[in-house]
């Protein structure tokens, strides 16, 4: 196997036609594998999948039975995956699962030895602002450049994964996979993906500046982790 996409799918039942219709042209290539997680979810994300799967060779479920958060989801999916290439996205068609094959074209151009990011555009003025702040503050404290930390999708070699050592359950993932990236030497390669509305349903974070805040105060705790580890 040489590439496999991890899609955490907490209650988007709604989505997951459409999903599955964009991850199509990825899961017919040869080698290469989707895997749908279904992440503890409440609605009838279960039997959607149930349901459409068959129609889809190529694309797989693994369920987390309760919903552990958004790191640990892909963390479970991570681990069941056979690809050489790893990566993840996300569930709610704001990024297209379909990027990621731009993301295997810069393997193919620069060796398997880079950590690959989305950098988004199109996204709503406040959002990006947002994005500019936190990206100065963890600039700044963890001394790497992290621009765009939670873009999709990411993508690494095998091996990078299995460097890893008690990865966050949460948001955090994508913080912690870019900074070990940075600390580990690999050549970072970004490229632009456009961000568009939900297709269905709700952020499960993003739905006002309460929660914002709430992702601000984690991001910061875990980021002090990271600061403090740096110092040791």
């Amino acid at each position: 196997m040489k590439f496999s996409l991890i899609i955490p799918c907490y209650n988007e039942a709604e989505n997951l036609p459409l999903l599955l219709e964009r991850c199509k042209a990825l899961a017919t290539m040869s080698e290469v594998e989707v895997i749908l997680v279904d992440n503890g979810s409440t609605d009838s994300t279960p039997q959607v999948l149930l349901n459409m799967l068959p129609m889809y060779p190529g694309c797989r479920t693994v369920r987390v039975e309760k919903n552990q958060g958004y790191g640990f989801g892909i963390l479970s999916g991570l681990r069941a995956a056979k690809g050489e290439i790893l990566g993840w996205t996300h569930a709610d068609m704001q990024t297209d699962p379909q990027d990621a094959l731009s993301g295997l074209d810069l393997f193919e151009k620069h060796g398997t030895d880079i950590f690959v990011k989305g950098h988004r555009y199109g996204r709503p003025f406040a959002d990006v602002i947002f994005t500019i702040g936190m990206s100065f503050f963890e600039t700044l404290l963890l001394a790497r450049p992290m621009w765009d930390i939670n873009a999709q999708p990411t993508m690494f070699p095998r091996k990078f994964f299995e460097s890893w050592s008690s990865p966050p359950d949460d948001f955090s993932l994508d913080l912690y996979a870019y900074y070990q990236a940075q600390t580990q030497g690999l050549k970072v390669h970004r490229f632009p993906v456009k961000f568009g509305e939900r297709a269905h349903g709700v952020s499960h974070w993003n739905v006002n500046w309460a929660a914002k805040w709430k992702f601000i105060r984690r991001t910061i705790d875990f980021s002090l982790q990271l600061k403090k580890k740096i110092s040791i």
